[in-house]
C-alpha cells in the first residue's frame, strides 16, 4: 500500500486520552476506517490473572470466553470453581477500562456506545478448523449473519495480553468505498421478503436491512476471492504484547494471521452519533446502490 491505514499514537495511560493525532483527531481517523494503534497502552495483568491464560479454561464448544456487560452473563468458561469468578472479574475490568478510556478519547460517542460484549481469546489463531466463511485469517469486514445491525456501527478495542512475548499479526486492507465498489456489481439485489422470512423462521434475531444484506455479501465475497486475498491492497502489522488497537471492524478490512491471548471489547454505535455519518458503510453502500440503478 502506498499510504498506511494504521495511525500510531504514543500514549501509555488509560485514565486520560489524546484529543489530537497530528493535525487530525482520533474520531476523524477512526471514521475514515483507519486503525488507531497504541503500542504502549498496556492492560496489565496480575500474576493470578496471568495464570488464567490457559486454553483449557474455554468451553470446548466455544472459541472464546465472553461477557455481556449489560446482563452480567459470562459464557464459554469450562470450569465452575473460583477461576470462573476470577475470569469474570478480569473481563469486566477490561470492559470498564476501555469504556472510561473511550469516553475520553471519543467524547462525542460517550453517551451513545451500547451493547458491550467483552471477549477473552485464549486459543492460538489457527487452532480451530472452520469453514472459509468463519476463517478470520482471510481479509474481511465484520457482519453478523444472525444478528443484523442496521443503523449501528461495530467499534472494537483489542489488547495483546500474551505473556510470552508473542506478537499478534494482522493484515489491514484498503478504504471501504473502493472495496465495496469492487464487489457491489457482483451482489444479488436485496429482497425484503427473504429478510422477513429469515426473521420469521428465527434464523435472524431481527429483520435484515438492505445494508445487512450487502455487508454479508461483501464479507463472503472477500473471503472467497483468493486473488483478492493474495493481491488486494493491504499491509501487515505485528501488534506486540502490551499494545492496544481500535477500529470500526465493519469498515476496516482486516485479517488476524498469528497470535494467542487477547482481550477484545465490542461496542455498537448509532450511525447518527458519528461526527461524519456520511463516511459510514451504511451511507457509502446506500450511495453506491443508488448510483448503480
Amino acid at each position: 500500500m502506498t499510504s498506511t491505514r494504521i495511525v500510531r499514537i504514543d500514549h501509555r495511560a488509560w485514565n486520560d486520552a489524546p484529543d489530537h493525532v497530528g493535525a487530525s483527531t482520533p474520531v476523524a481517523e477512526l471514521e475514515e476506517g483507519k486503525v488507531l494503534y497504541f503500542p504502549e497502552l498496556r492492560f496489565a495483568l496480575s500474576d493470578a490473572e496471568t495464570r488464567l491464560l490457559d486454553p483449557a479454561l474455554v468451553d470446548p464448544k466455544r472459541k472464546n470466553i465472553s461477557l455481556n456487560a449489560t446482563t452480567g452473563k459470562l459464557t464459554g468458561v469450562a470450569v465452575e470453581d473460583e477461576r470462573r469468578n476470577a475470569i469474570g472479574a478480569l473481563v469486566r475490568r477490561y470492559y470498564e477500562t476501555t469504556r472510561h478510556f473511550l469516553d475520553r478519547l471519543l467524547p462525542g460517542y460517550a453517551s451513545h456506545l451500547h451493547a458491550p460484549t467483552t471477549s477473552l481469546r485464549l486459543h492460538r489463531i489457527g487452532t480451530w478448523k472452520m469453514s472459509w466463511r468463519k476463517d478470520d485469517t482471510r481479509l474481511h469486514v465484520d457482519a453478523f449473519p444472525s444478528r443484523p445491525v442496521g443503523e449501528q456501527r461495530i467499534l472494537r478495542v483489542f489488547n495483546n495480553i500474551n505473556p510470552h512475548g508473542d506478537t499478534r499479526q494482522w493484515r489491514v486492507g484498503e478504504a471501504f468505498d473502493t472495496l465495496s465498489a469492487r464487489y457491489l456489481p457482483q451482489m444479488p439485489a436485496y429482497r425484503p421478503g427473504v429478510a422477513w422470512l429469515l426473521h420469521k423462521l428465527h434464523v435472524t434475531k431481527s429483520r435484515r436491512s438492505a445494508y445487512d444484506h450487502f455487508m454479508l455479501q461483501l464479507h463472503d465475497r472477500m473471503k472467497a476471492d483468493a486473488g483478492y486475498q493474495r493481491d488486494g491492497l493491504q499491509e501487515s502489522i505485528e501488534f506486540p504484547p502490551g499494545s492496544t488497537w481500535i477500529c470500526f471492524s465493519d469498515q476496516t478490512p482486516h485479517a488476524a494471521m498469528t497470535g494467542q491471548f487477547m482481550l477484545e471489547q465490542t461496542y455498537l454505535l448509532p450511525v447518527s452519533a458519528m461526527a461524519h455519518p456520511e463516511r459510514s458503510p451504511q451511507r457509502v453502500l446506500a450511495r453506491q446502490v443508488a448510483a448503480a440503478r
